[in-house]
Parts: structure tokens; C-alpha cells; sequence
């Protein structure tokens, strides 16, 4: 019996023979077979081969044909209840994971499919695993996600109290695998009224329906003054809020309704009934087990369907594919009506593009009122543009060396480096003062692999020093003409001034100086001169991280060390007033702003910055993807080094901002 994904990947591949081009037209699809140990191939198969066999499909009749005659087994693939953006019949995406059962379509009630023996026979008693699923629960309902997740969460949803039924597209295998049709539509929808007469009634169309792919149970004929169809984008889980009851014949939405807190009533016979869960018109006589909603998740969504990563092309674990649809799904929601840059540097065209522009390409200097406008954060900009900066994990190289980044942050509010005004990464640090369990997990493991890996923002690497015994302080040098000094730092404001009130301050301490990469490789302002009079030593070329873990305090007026210190439990004083000041979490010796008034642990502060508030780009797939996929990139060392050429493009570049002169 299944318990985790690794049964499925075969030491030996397994021959499977295909009767559907999909099989070979669909890359993904195939690649995500041969990873489970599936050899999908042409050709008249033998006993002990697989049929592959699509549920229900058109040419499903052919595999079960080739297998009665030739004895081999059929392996019925359906998609996984999570699966894309858009539906494949609309949009061609491919799937993130994929259903494989030997013995029926999950959908099929005639028959006890694998997933049912799951739900029948398996303990799921396994604490870890149902943290697991609640875990994965809450995740998926915060970033409504559902199988198809091109849905709008900001639309302003219904006013509550309506009773909500379920459409479906007409001829679905789910539907006839249920002996449902046409009456059975029409009874649900009359048996809504009746049992809520007080109540209005909203039918949720399917998405296939809606640019009339297939037609759907339900149309304008069905509208009245009680009865309304609901066609917009909605997330499923903005209708459940709402609902005061769910009605369905055999929707992937009754599924989702149950995690909801829903007892949906179920005019069909899909796998998620029976299970005491739901209210069942057609039960299946078989189905006598009382399941727990973590349990059904559990074997639903972790045990029985195969997930991959289409990031770092591998099989993976189902949070690591709800990590890679969340980012796609992000992207997608914030970029869809296209971008609009203003008085961007032709060299960051293309890597904005790539990052901004993957679903309506973005244009540059050409204001619009159907495009919101991008500016980057220290330019002047139209009001209400949202300011976008460098994330804090943000390349194997230096900005000044127009190395692309891998992460970029985006502000509607103001920026984070800028204490003058709120900045969305102040709310959302707010927001994780009270972690949940999957969330802290997340967070903690994300802190663990930046140990670690020794990873910063940069990722220079550098130069190894033999330090001194005794108390050593850090004190970290900035570019002095930066943006966050300038509108953050306060009455400390220059490199100088920061080593003299740390020695001041540790008269008996050793202080060393790590001057920062782009000044050290004299592309900024910020040399000082008598760096060495001040300190005990100046570390130049120095591998940050091997300096953050053998020091004890790290002295900075606004620098991301700060917060990278923290990540390595250094104790951290500020001058200025950096995004991670004034939450309880620094020595704060300037003036925060009193509106930070949270009190977020390590884990909270680490979502907030490096989970929730960037946006991150994999160059490898030239896909949006997760924090842990950059750091696995980093890891493996897959980004290369700037080349000679954007070495050359920097100076030049360096030469004419000096001249004022603006790049466009």
C-alpha cells in the first residue's frame, strides 16, 4: 500500500504502452511518468506491460481493448487535484502531478480504485502526516489555490448567507461515472431551494464553460429571482465563506468544500463521499469508514497522487508543489493586466521582462491607465506605482556588475528600506507574529539551510581571515550614497562615522571591518581611508559568511547583514532604521518608527522577508518558483559569474551616472 511517493519510482522502469498521443505530445506529463518509473513507448506490449490509459477519455477504449487482448495491465493517469493555472483542455499547461491507479479512475465508483483502498485500509494515524495535511490545508486556503487556480481572490465576493451549487461541464467523466446527467442537475438545484427557501442560490460555472469549450448543466434558463450564475473568477474558497450550504453531484469543489468546514451534499458518487464527511443522496454501499478531514487530505492529496517539480524537473513531496503553483499563480495574478516601467536602465529590461512580462509582455516608458506603473524604488515615479528593489537572497554576483537578480521585491505601499512611510514588508511581518505549525516548519528550515549553505545576498564567497581570540564585533560598511542610508540611517550616516561610534561604544573589543563588495570593487562611495586606524583589522574579499560565524556582535547604520547576522543568532546593533529594527529582535540605537510595534520571533521575521514578501525567478527553468528552489540553485552553484562583458557595461555605466546621466 502507497505511503509516501517513493513506491511509485521504480528501480527498474516498467514498460507502458500508449494508445493516446497525449501520452507523447505532453512533455511534462511523460517525464513526470518516467520519473515514477513508467517507460512510456509505442508498441504492442506483452503481459506484464502497462496500458496506459487516460480515466475516461475518448480513446480510453482503445487501451482496455489492447490490454484484454494482450493481458497487460491497464494504469489508468488522470491529473492530480492540483493541477495548473488554467485547464489543460483551454491553456495546453501541463500538469504539476499526475494520478496512477491500477485499477480504476479515482472517479470511477463501479470499481474500489487504489485511492480507496487508501481510504479504506490504510491506518492514517500517522501524527506527522496529518500535520502534514493540515498544514497543507491552511497553505492551499491562503493562497486559493485550487485545481484550476486562475481565480481572482480580490473580487468582491457575494453577500453571505446563499446557498451555493455546482455546475459542471456536460459529459464529464466524473458526472457519468456517477449515472448522472440533466435530472440530476435539476433535482439538486430544486432540492437547494427547497431545503433553503429563505436563502438565494448562486451556481458556481465551471471554467471550461466559460469561453465554451464545453457546454456546462446550466445556463441563463435556470435564472430567476432567487437562482443566479456566478460566471466571474471567483476562488472557491472566497464562495465557500459565504455559503450556508454546498450542493454537488460529483465536483472537485465538494472536495475542497469539506477543508472549508462544509458537509456538502452529494448528488453523485465521487471519491470523497461515503467517508461521513458528506450528505450523500447515491451512497456507495461499500464506503462504511469515518474519516477525519486531515485523514481524507492525507490520502488524497499526499499519499495517492505523484507531485513533481517543474523548477528542478524531479518528483517531489506535495508542498513542494504547492510552493512551485503558488509562485506561478502569483505571477500570474500580479502581472496578468501587464506592466507599464518607468525610467528603467536598458540593461534591466530584459531581466524585468523575463520576470514581469511572462504572461503580457511589459512595456517601458508608455503611461496607461489599463497597466498599473513599476518604477524602481529610489526613482521618482507616478503616484501609486509600485517600487521594486532587489530581494534579499539576490544573486551569485553583484548588482554593479549587472549580474540579474534572482529575487526582486514589489512595494505598493512604499519600500522596505525606507522608514519614512509603511512599506508592505512591515505588514507582513506584523502579519507572522503567530506562525502556524507548517509555517514556522517552513521558516526554521529555510533558516537552517542558510546556515548551512552560508548564504547571503550576493554569495561572493571570499577570502578566509584567522581572527583574534576575544570579543570580536563586526561592523559592516555600506555603500554611503545607497538609497536606504539616505532616507534610514540617521545622524550615522557614513561608513567613518559607524566605526568610530562602535569603538567608542567597545572601547575594549575587537572591531573589524568589512568594507562593502561594490565599494570594495570601486563601483560605489564609501572608502575609508584610515579604516585601519579604526579597527583591529579591515577583512577585504571576506567570505561574509564565515565572518558572521565566528563574531558575536555585528554593528551596521542599515545593512542586510544585520538581518543575515540575526539568521546566524549574532546579536545585532543598529544605528539606523533597517526593515528588521524595531521589532524586539535588534539593539536598536536610532530612531525606529513607533508604528513597528509587533514583537515577531526569528522564524516570523524570516517569512515575512524572504518567503512572503519577495518574488523569486529561476533562470534554469525561466519559471517563477520559490525561495527553496534559489536555494538549492545557489547550492549547486547553477548561476554563473559575470562575465568580462558586464564587467566593461558596469564601469561604463558607473561613468555616466556620474555625469547624471540617466540610462534609458
Amino acid at each position: 500500500m502507497r505511503t509516501s511517493i517513493a513506491p511509485a519510482i521504480k528501480s527498474k522502469s516498467r514498460r507502458v504502452f500508449a494508445f493516446n498521443g497525449g501520452f507523447f505530445k505532453q512533455r511534462q506529463l511523460k517525464r513526470i511518468l518516467s520519473l515514477a518509473g513508467y517507460d512510456v513507448r509505442f508498441g504492442l506490449p506483452k503481459e506484464g506491460d502497462f496500458i496506459a490509459i487516460w480515466g475516461q477519455s475518448p480513446t480510453a477504449y482503445r487501451g482496455k481493448a489492447v490490454a484484454k487482448a494482450t493481458n497487460a495491465s491497464p494504469l489508468f493517469v488522470e491529473d492530480a487535484f492540483l493541477r495548473s493555472l488554467h485547464p489543460g483542455r483551454t491553456a495546453s499547461e501541463p500538469p504539476i502531478g499526475v494520478l496512477i491507479d491500477q485499477k480504476g479512475p479515482h472517479f470511477d465508483p463501479s470499481v474500489p480504485t487504489d485511492l480507496e483502498d487508501i481510504l479504506t485500509m490504510n491506518p492514517l494515524d500517522d501524527t506527522a502526516l496529518l500535520n502534514r495535511a493540515r498544514g497543507a490545508i491552511a497553505r492551499i486556503r491562503d493562497a486559493h489555490l485550487t485545481k484550476y487556480s486562475g481565480v481572482d481572490p480580490t473580487l468582491t465576493s457575494p453577500a453571505p448567507g446563499y446557498v451555493l451549487v455546482i455546475d459542471q461541464a456536460r459529459g464529464d467523466a466524473s458526472v457519468t461515472a456517477s449515472k448522472a446527467g440533466d435530472d440530476r442537475f435539476r433535482e439538486m438545484l430544486v432540492m437547494a431551494q427547497e431545503e433553503h427557501p429563505s436563502c438565494p442560490v448562486i451556481i458556481k460555472t465551471h471554467p471550461e464553460t466559460l469561453d465554451g469549450q464545453r457546454p456546462g448543466y446550466f445556463g441563463q434558463k435556470d435564472v430567476t429571482d432567487r437562482v443566479s450564475l456566478c460566471t466571474e473568477p471567483y476562488s472557491p474558497w472566497v464562495l465557500f465563506d459565504g455559503a450556508v450550504g454546498v450542493y454537488t453531484v460529483s465536483s472537485q469543489m465538494g472536495f475542497e468544500a469539506i477543508f472549508a468546514g462544509h458537509k456538502p451534499r452529494i448528488f453523485g458518487q465521487p471519491f470523497y463521499a461515503g467517508w461521513g464527511l458528506t450528505t450523500d443522496e447515491f451512497p456507495v454501499a461499500r464506503r462504511e469508514r469515518k474519516l477525519t478531514r486531515a485523514q481524507l487530505f492525507a490520502a488524497a492529496m499526499i499519499l495517492y497522487p505523484i507531485w513533481y517539480d517543474p523548477n528542478l524537473d524531479r518528483l517531489c513531496t506535495l508542498e513542494d508543489s504547492v510552493n512551485a503553483l503558488d509562485a506561478n499563480v502569483r505571477a500570474w495574478r500580479e502581472d496578468r493586466r501587464g506592466w507599464n516601467a518607468i525610467g528603467m536602465r536598458l540593461w534591466k529590461r530584459g531581466p524585468l521582462q523575463k520576470i514581469f512580462g511572462r504572461v503580457t509582455r511589459m512595456t517601458f516608458n508608455k503611461h496607461s491607465l489599463d497597466r498599473p506603473d513599476m518604477v524602481w524604488a529610489n526613482k521618482p515615479g507616478s503616484q501609486g506605482a509600485t517600487r521594486i528593489e532587489d530581494g534579499f537572497l539576490r544573486s551569485r554576483g553583484l548588482g554593479a556588475e549587472l549580474v540579474p537578480p534572482l529575487s526582486l521585491v514589489c512595494d505598493d505601499l512604499g519600500i522596505y528600506y525606507d522608514p519614512t512611510k509603511e512599506s508592505r514588508l512591515e505588514r507582513l511581518i506584523a502579519k507572522r507574529v503567530n506562525l502556524r505549525p507548517d509555517q514556522r516548519l517552513r521558516a526554521e528550515n529555510l533558516i537552517d539551510s542558510l546556515r548551512e549553505l552560508g548564504l547571503s545576498k550576493y554569495n561572493l564567497g571570499g577570502k578566509d581571515f584567522k581572527l583574534p581570540v576575544g570579543h570580536k564585533i563586526l561592523v559592516t560598511g555600506q555603500v554611503e550614497d545607497d538609497a536606504s542610508i539616505l532616507v534610514g540611517a540617521g545622524p550615522v550616516c557614513t561608513n567613518r562615522d559607524l566605526l568610530l561610534i562602535t569603538r567608542e561604544a567597545n572601547p575594549d573589543a575587537i572591531i573589524l571591518y568589512k568594507p562593502h563588495p561594490d565599494v570594495e570593487a570601486g563601483l560605489r562611495k564609501g572608502v575609508v581611508p584610515d579604516a585601519a586606524d579604526l579597527s583591529d583589522m579591515v577583512l577585504e574579499k571576506a567570505d561574509m559568511a564565515a565572518l558572521l560565524a565566528q563574531v558575536s556582535e555585528v554593528w551596521t547604520m542599515t545593512s542586510l547583514t544585520g538581518f543575515e547576522a540575526l539568521i546566524r543568532g549574532c546579536k545585532v546593533v543598529t544605528t539606523g532604521a533597517p526593515f528588521y529594527a524595531g521589532w524586539s529582535l535588534t539593539n536598536d540605537q536610532g530612531t525606529v518608527p513607533k508604528r513597528r510595534k509587533a514583537k515577531p520571533d526569528l522564524a516570523g521575521l524570516v517569512h515575512a522577508a524572504l518567503i512572503d514578501y519577495p518574488r523569486y525567478f529561476d533562470p534554469s527553468s525561466g519559471l517563477p518558483c520559490s525561495v527553496e528552489t534559489i536555494v538549492e540553485r545557489l547550492k549547486t552553484g547553477e548561476i554563473s559569474y559575470p562575465g568580462s562583458v558586464n564587467r566593461l557595461l558596469s564601469k561604463i555605466q558607473g561613468r555616466l551616472i556620474s555625469h547624471k546621466f540617466l540610462w534609458r
